[in-house]
């Protein structure tokens, strides 16, 4: 069984929303169990849970085009983890969310994979083309943000997280798929 931990921070309840549909796309391949963890409730004990995880993927809002603060202090804090090389050889993946269609989310997924490399983590990207890029595309084409890095979302500032576009949360889902997939590909190479 690969575990799979999906570790984020949400200050409106968009990425939270985000975080639910990756851990739903990870629990959905057979031999997956996925979990999330809210940076704001990690204690000991869910360090010792994320140790033991098989992957780990990391998501946070983009605020002023980089990750929250809170997330950060989350990254801060694992240095211990970091100096004993807990998380080395972990499958790592991100994802992202913010109210522009840019907002320098780009920024976001690079400090996720930095703070992954930082780790000797294994970073997983979307695997996907990026949708809606031509006159026959649509808002509804999954990766409709055209990232490679990771999962990407856009809310608008002025609704709440139940407004959130399908196609942003079926990425989200795929992402999560994605790395329970490879996860199990990886353990099974090196049984």
């Amino acid at each position: 069984m690969a575990k799979i931990a999906v570790v984020y921070h949400s200050g409106y309840g968009h990425t939270a929303r985000q975080a639910e549909a990756v851990k739903n796309g990870a629990a959905s391949v057979s031999g997956a169990h996925a979990a999330l963890y809210s940076v704001t409730e990690i204690d000991e004990a869910k360090w010792t849970e994320l140790e033991k995880a098989d992957a780990i993927i990391f998501g946070a809002p983009t605020y002023m085009g980089s990750l929250s603060a809170p997330f950060k202090d989350f990254m801060d804090k694992s240095s211990k983890v970091w100096f004993s090389q807990g998380w080395k050889d972990k499958i790592a993946a991100g994802f992202t969310n913010s109210a522009s269609q840019s907002g320098d989310k780009l920024n976001s997924l690079v400090q996720l994979m930095v703070f992954s490399q930082q780790h000797s983590m294994i970073w997983i990207g979307t695997g996907l083309l990026p949708g809606n890029n031509s006159s026959q595309g649509s808002v509804n084409d999954l990766n409709r943000l055209g990232s490679s890095s990771g999962a990407m979302a856009q809310s608008n500032a002025d609704q709440g997280a139940d407004a959130m576009l399908e196609s942003d949360l079926k990425t989200a889902f795929h992402l999560g798929a994605r790395v329970a997939e490879k996860t199990l590909q990886f353990a099974k190479g090196r049984a």
